[in-house]
């Protein structure tokens, strides 16, 4: 299960499983689908977590496989800010749906889920918990004493916490969350906000990171923003309705209709040249023996 507020989110109105579910969809796809399909709401929909439970493939092959999904209708990735007190949390979603919907469809659904409020806690809880009392979100782990580290984690520590939850590559242990704490406190010194520092070590990021504390400690150095007043950076609150649709190959965010079969455009454009269709037509070589024997001919005396 993911943590509250996150995880799979099923659509309404789907049809009644059937033998008939994903049938049209390649062997792989409908592998995946159907376990997909039969996880319980909220569960964990990271491509790290099902590769665990899915044995027949790896990472990419589950990431190519639910990027097949969206196009295919069946599934979107947003994110869903939430109020954090004085900053905006952004919750990540996946919401799920056994019937194939069209573009249309999920950018209405998705503005309808726009106008709903969004908690802080899970929408549903998990069947193992319907009748146990909630339990507060997990602490951010500590490894130093209150006397040491005060009353609580700093608030550059937790943002340093969550940066795996942004993005699997980027998950810390707490001892590395603990020696790139006062990097990342030199910059909320400097005036920016968390979001802002989590948005500038997370964008662009490569597609392997061997080394996330000696990749992020690089970035902290190197990206370090000069001092800022703080009016400067003084931003309103996230609508507390909005939500970005991620797109499901790359992650990038945007609104829903820029993102039809929730993929941006370039990853788009490499869906539609990959392996899934047929492959450009290419000139027919040319016949060598015919352009020589062609060739001595002209050059025969007249």
């Amino acid at each position: 299960m993911a943590n509250p507020g996150y995880g799979k989110r099923s659509t309404p109105d789907q049809r009644p499983r059937s033998r008939e579910d994903f049938t049209l969809l390649p062997t792989r796809e409908r592998y995946v689908a159907g376990f997909v399909d039969h996880l319980p709401e909220g569960a964990s929909m990271s491509v790290k977590q099902l590769a665990k439970q899915l044995p027949l493939y790896g990472q990419q092959a589950i990431s190519k496989a639910l990027t097949a999904l969206s196009v295919a209708g069946h599934l979107r990735r947003v994110r869903c800010p939430v109020d954090a007190g004085e900053e905006t949390r952004w919750v990540f979603r996946t919401f799920w749906s056994r019937t194939a919907r069209s573009n249309e469809w999920w950018n209405a659904y998705l503005a309808n889920e726009t106008a709903r409020p969004q908690p802080t806690t899970a929408l549903v809880p998990a069947p193992s918990e319907t009748n146990r009392a909630p339990e507060p979100p997990p602490a951010v782990p500590q490894q130093r004493t209150a006397s040491t580290r005060g009353p609580g984690p700093s608030r550059a520590y937790i943002a340093l916490a969550r940066l795996g939850r942004e993005d699997h590559r980027l998950a810390l242990s707490a001892d590395d969350c603990a020696a790139l704490e006062p990097r990342a406190a030199e910059w909320l010194a400097r005036g920016v906000s968390v979001d802002y520092l989590t948005t500038a070590l997370t964008a662009g990021l490569p597609a392997e990171i061997s080394s996330p504390v000696g990749f992020l400690r690089r970035r902290l150095t190197a990206k370090l923003p000069p001092h800022l007043p703080p009016e400067a950076t003084t931003r309103p609150a996230a609508p507390s309705g909005r939500v970005l649709v991620e797109c499901t190959e790359c992650g990038t965010p945007g609104p829903s209709e820029a993102l039809p079969d929730g993929l941006c455009r370039p990853c788009r454009e490499t869906c539609a040249t990959g392996p899934g269709d047929s492959p450009p037509v290419l000139p027919a070589p040319p016949d060598i023996k015919a352009h020589m024997a062609n060739l001595r001919t002209l050059l025969k005396p007249v």
